[in-house]
């Protein structure tokens, strides 16, 4: 468990569970995780996948690219929010 640092409100980080949305109105959610546990809970993407990668930094409404083998997806970022234990 990684403990959460006031640095991190408002933007997507480790451990953010995230809602995104693309211009069809797709949505997805989930968790950023370290790669060793993206196979133990549903809903859950890797630090180093190419979707956290372009999240990382990120803020509500921003929107950001991802390079997919079917080109380029535009999605933007709807909810960011952290577990807090």
């Amino acid at each position: 468990m990684i403990d959460y640092s006031s640095q991190q409100h408002g933007k997507v980080f480790f451990a953010a569970t995230v809602e995104i949305e693309n211009d069809s109105g797709e949505r997805l959610s989930f968790r950023i995780v370290g790669p060793d546990k993206i196979f133990e809970t549903k809903n859950c993407i890797s630090i180093d996948s190419p979707m956290a990668r372009a999240m990382l930094k990120k803020e509500v409404d921003d929107e950001f690219i991802v390079q997919t083998p079917k080109g380029e997806k535009q999605w933007v970022i709807n909810k960011i929010d952290y577990e807090l234990h």
